[in-house]
């Protein structure tokens, strides 16, 4: 499927903005088709308009549809050279620019069901300590899908989520219950969660670290641009950009960011 106009998918995705509030115009038509043509066959409907009659009789099926366009794929520590490089040069450089007792705002755009920015909270204690990291940081973690957010603010995650991370920061920060981890509740209060659309809404300004990965690659290359821009607008002085690896093509240009340290990680191998 390509990103030609179809009108029966433009009239489903406009019912879907009126209904619901989601407003898909900036997301690839392709992605789009594909993601909701899969719910289209697991219910057995012919086509976008009967797609469309069926959501109006089968309410529930919404979630099902949001959840499989809004793909939420994360883990701890996802794409381990990226985390590398934010504790070993990002986060020591950001420091070294602050005072003492200076603010430092993260904003992780896209953070899904929280595993991104509990992921940062981590790194950020472990450099300040728990006491330096709530007096000190604000990580705002943003989405569009308000069931990953309700999910995320729990901080609470099975057994399996954790697999991927080194013990020492599983038995330090998570307390479990004999089935489900829970996030340590005082580095949580770090984190605000909050529902923010990366197109319609402002950006939270004067961020130093700003993550956005596996995001900008479902936007068309206009939104791509647009949001990009904004993300300039966010930065704070000295603040990073860190992208997630099948993104690298969405840079726009080094004019656009030339003030600030641009950067993403990309086959072991830093841009800026």
């Amino acid at each position: 499927m390509n990103d030609e106009f179809d009108p029966k998918l433009e009239n489903l995705l406009d019912y879907l903005k009126r209904t619901r509030g989601f407003d898909f115009t900036a997301y690839k038509r392709s992605t789009l088709g594909r993601r909701i043509e899969k719910r289209i066959q697991a219910v057995g409907i012919a086509d976008f308009v009967d797609y469309q009659d069926y959501l109006e009789v089968h309410p529930g099926e919404f979630d099902s549809l949001f959840n499989t366009i809004l793909i939420n794929v994360t883990e701890f520590f996802r794409d381990p050279p990226a985390w590398e490089f934010m504790s070993a040069e990002a986060i020591p450089r950001i420091l070294e620019g602050k005072g003492s007792h200076e603010q430092i705002r993260v904003w992780s755009a896209g953070c899904a069901s929280g595993e991104e920015a509990y992921s940062l909270t981590m790194l950020f204690s472990e450099a300040l300590g728990i006491d330096g990291l709530q007096e000190r940081v604000k990580i705002y973690a943003t989405d569009v899908d308000e069931e990953a957010l309700t999910s995320a603010r729990h901080g609470r995650y099975a057994e399996k989520a954790l697999e991927g991370l080194p013990r020492h920061l599983v038995e330090k920060y998570f307390t479990s219950d004999g089935q489900y981890y829970d996030f340590h509740p005082e580095a949580r209060r770090a984190v605000i969660f909050g529902r923010h659309d990366l197109i319609q809404d402002p950006p939270i300004s004067r961020v130093d670290l700003l993550l956005c990965r596996n995001t900008l690659m479902y936007f068309n290359s206009e939104s791509q641009a647009q949001v990009l821009a904004r993300f300039y607008f966010a930065l704070a002085e000295g603040g990073y950009v860190v992208l997630g690896k099948a993104e690298r093509d969405c840079f726009v240009g080094a004019s656009l960011v030339a003030p600030v340290h641009y950067s993403w990680r990309v086959n072991g191998t830093e841009a800026a």
